[in-house]
């Protein structure tokens, strides 16, 4: 089924990598907050989360990742994301989110 959510966590050397597939919306988001929430209270505050699988995402799926920037920013680390296709970029740079995030306009 298109849009069928899902959540991969790896622990790379200098961080934790988040991928979900899939469409984030209102549906699914709490999943992925809970990931990410679940990741900060274990003491993992360096994450990236690559969403080269999300083929959508909406504002909810935007303030939940807004919300676990903040989290990690609070214990002094950070949340980048990478690898958005096109249509998940737009969200980012319509929001001016894109920098925030470590999406430069080239990558």
């Amino acid at each position: 089924m298109p849009g069928s959510f899902g959540i991969t966590v790896a622990r790379k050397p200098n961080h934790v990598e988040v991928a979900p597939r899939g469409e984030i919306d209102l549906a699914v988001a709490g999943e992925l907050r809970e990931c990410l929430l679940e990741l900060l209270a274990g003491g993992d505050d360096r994450i990236v989360v690559d969403l080269e699988g999300v083929e959508f995402l909406d504002s909810t799926g935007l303030g939940v990742l807004v919300g676990g920037l903040k989290r990690a920013r609070e214990r002094g680390g950070d949340l980048q994301v990478r690898d958005p296709r096109p249509q998940v970029r737009s969200v980012f740079e319509i929001t001016g989110l894109a920098p925030v995030f470590g999406l430069d306009e080239n990558g």
